[in-house]
């Protein structure tokens, strides 16, 4: 990570205030438990919540109607809520580092998957030869000299053929941001508002409007079968004796503790502030927003937030409102040093009041590519307000990692944040 020095040990042990003997610590084990329930109940929503989706996406294919189309998409976005939350697990936990890939990729070419307008998306790419292949069209494709069958649409297709082809990242064949193109389609709009809007008869075998909707509808079924099966796996992942929840219990306890405190300061840095909002800031590009499609950034970003504070203060809300929780790390800093803790928590409301304001110029027609337009002023620096919160809540989790005298931690960067001339070039 590039940001300035982490403040010494020794002048952190000056400055806050320690109360060891008057507030007990919470155990490590009794900290990594409740981080791993948390994790467990945060990947059971979302399963829950793309099986709502499912069932919402059959509806549409057997009832291709505007209001079927529009209940999809109620329903993505309302799968977005507690996965984003769970994006503070990646990071440090490998299981998840090497999972996340197949369930929230993005930036994608969406020109492998469909059709596209090619005055806003461009008609050749010289970095990926698959930018227009159109699986929905084309019932094979040539890559790198090999002819692929994907005459049947399928998850394993999808997955294990299709999902990063080539060795392009950008080949994103699966996950939440596939079906939300697939339920949105292009946003044509630029930095005005409006988001896709793929007409409902793209799925309608009677009134086809895009061409190949049979295979539309098919690679929509199998993508959304797909994200199903992969947020089972996490699922049992965390579940008592799973691989992600004994991994991190077999840590000692300054790795298991580095562990969660890597996870939370490389989201809020190098993911969220920069890739995910600093670099489309600079570059006043709407292709940089996460959820570019249906223009539902703004409840991404302010989710991904809450997901860093629920882990820290050790509680999470379903999505039926019951509430999981327990011995936090906030009580194991606060224990430490009061100073800290509160430091820390009161970065992480700042931040979620930032959060709170790209909300709030959504509802008002302001969407996060709105905002980042080059003559929104005024929403250039409610943009950059968030990312200078994500910031300043960083050099905190830095703090207590310099606190706890923890080594060999890497935050992630991000060159929008680090090297901003070197993104200019």
């Amino acid at each position: 990570m590039h940001l300035k020095s982490i403040i010494s040990t020794v002048i952190l042990a000056s400055t806050f205030q320690y109360s060891v003997a008057s507030t007990a610590i919470p155990g490590t084990s009794d900290i990594v438990r409740t981080y791993a329930d948390i994790a467990l109940a945060t990947y059971e929503d979302s399963l829950n919540s793309a099986k709502e989706l499912q069932l919402s996406t059959n509806n549409l294919l057997n009832n291709p109607t505007q209001s079927s189309l529009n209940k999809a998409r109620a329903a993505w976005i309302a799968a977005r809520v507690p996965y984003q939350q769970s994006e503070v697990f990646r990071f440090g936990n490998i299981l998840v580092d090497n999972w996340e890939g197949r369930v929230n990729a993005w930036p994608l070419d969406e020109g492998l998957i469909d059709y596209v307008d090619s005055s806003h998306y461009g008609s050749e790419s010289d970095e990926n030869n698959l930018y227009r292949a159109n699986v929905i069209a084309n019932t094979s494709l040539r890559v790198g000299g090999v002819q692929i069958d994907a005459s049947h649409i399928t998850p394993e297709l999808l997955s294990e053929t299709l999902h990063e082809v080539d060795g392009i990242e950008a080949n994103v064949a699966t996950g939440y941001h596939a079906i939300e193109f697939l339920l949105w389609g292009q946003d044509l709009n630029g930095t005005s508002p409006g988001a896709g809007n793929r007409p409902a008869t793209d799925f309608n075998l009677e009134n086809c409007t895009g061409g190949h909707c049979d295979r539309r509808r098919d690679y929509l079924q199998a993508a959304t079968q797909l994200l199903i099966t992969d947020l089972q796996e996490m699922v049992d992942n965390w579940k008592e004796g799973g691989e992600a929840r004994q991994q991190i219990s077999d840590k000692s306890e300054k790795r298991a503790i580095a562990t969660i405190l890597t996870g939370m300061g490389s989201l809020a840095y190098g993911e969220l502030a920069g890739e995910r909002t600093k670099l489309g800031l600079m570059l006043h590009d709407p292709e940089e927003e996460h959820d570019c499609f249906s223009d539902n950034t703004h409840w991404s970003h302010y989710y991904d937030a809450k997901g860093i504070r629920n882990v820290y203060q050790g509680s999470y809300t379903r999505i039926d409102g019951s509430t999981v929780s327990g011995p936090s790390l906030s009580a194991y800093v606060a224990a430490q040093a009061a100073v800290a803790n509160q430091n820390m928590l009161n970065k992480l409301q700042a931040t979620e009041n930032a959060a709170q304001k790209l909300v709030d110029r959504a509802a008002q027609g302001e969407t996060f590519d709105v905002l980042i337009g080059e003559d929104n002023a005024s929403g250039n620096q409610t943009v950059q307000n968030f990312v200078d919160a994500l910031t300043e809540e960083t050099r905190a989790i830095e703090n207590i990692i310099a606190l706890l005298q923890l080594e060999g931690i890497q935050l992630e960067g991000s060159d929008s944040l680090d090297n901003p001339a070197q993104v200019l070039e």
